[in-house]
């Protein structure tokens, strides 16, 4: 039987009149008659007894019946749920981070999404800028945050801007970095950052450091700069909640502007339009304009 059937039959048995039930049917009392006929061929069964008194339910019929209001109450709770579906957020967000603002930046964004969405998952993957456009080519992630200027021709929002320092716990002058023989510590990645303090470091110096650390992970290269192994260049993202005995440098660019990082999300239009990632978006945006940028 089909859920119209169970219907009807519902209403049979509220009304125990074919004419009135017919009416709240808006079907013709012929036609309705013709219906229950078959369906209590399909039961084998009869399952009211018609007199012109109107109509009387059968031992066989008031089991149908309960069947029928069991079937009938299960639809419209479903259908509850799905109409509540729309209006909350739920599904899995799938993000593919740099690792620098995965650490640093990002648990601060979730927490405030999965107190405000309580019923969505996260699946977050971190990495280089290589592994984070791969997520995003093969459709494992729903957005990327990505460090630097990506070529993308997809969907692209400017998050934030951070500064970039050397750090060390002696040296506080730049021109000192020509003088001492501590170590340069490097973060090396596939992204355009070790080029581009590789860039600065030409336009300011003449000589290479004496003596250098390449590391391939910014954390270690933060640590070994906060343990007093050597000095490093790190963005500010990194620096929050650091020892205030750190020497903190501020680098210059050509214009003699703040050195800056930029941090993007890219995704394509698709995913854009899923209830999660247009929810975290939001998160984001209200972060943002706090200047939360930490």
């Amino acid at each position: 039987m089909i859920f119209s059937e169970y219907k009807m039959l519902s209403v049979l048995a509220q009304e125990l009149n074919m004419r009135k039930a017919a009416e709240r049917l808006f079907v013709s009392q012929p036609a309705l008659s013709q219906r229950l006929q078959s369906i209590e061929k399909q039961w084998q069964t009869q399952l009211f007894i018609r007199s012109q008194k109107g109509l009387t339910l059968t031992p066989a019929g008031e089991e149908v019946i309960k069947l029928a209001d069991s079937i009938i109450e299960r639809e419209e709770k479903l259908r509850e749920e799905i109409q509540a579906m729309d209006q909350r957020v739920y599904g899995t967000l799938k993000i593919a981070c740099a690792t620098i603002v995965g650490q640093n930046w990002l648990p601060k964004v979730l927490k405030r999404f999965v107190q405000k969405y309580p019923q969505a998952k996260i699946s977050l993957v971190t990495g280089w800028s290589s592994d984070i456009l791969k997520a995003l080519y093969d459709d494992t992630a729903h957005i990327g945050i990505i460090r630097g200027t990506p070529e993308w021709k997809g969907v692209r929002q400017h998050l934030f801007k951070d500064q970039l320092y050397l750090v060390d716990t002696e040296m506080n002058r730049l021109e000192q970095v020509l003088e001492t023989d501590r170590p340069f510590i490097q973060f090396k990645s596939d992204s355009n950052y070790y080029q581009e303090i590789q860039n600065w470091w030409h336009r300011h110096f003449q000589s290479m450091p004496k003596r250098t650390i390449v590391v391939d992970q910014i954390e270690t290269c933060k640590q070994m700069a906060l343990n007093g192994i050597g000095f490093a260049i790190l963005p500010a993202i990194t620096l929050h909640n650091t020892d205030n005995n750190i020497f903190k440098i501020p680098l210059l660019d050509e214009h003699n502007e703040h050195l800056e990082r930029d941090t993007w999300l890219l995704g394509y239009e698709k995913s854009f339009e899923l209830g999660q990632v247009q929810a975290f978006i939001e998160i984001v945006e209200e972060y943002i304009a706090e200047k939360n940028f930490e």
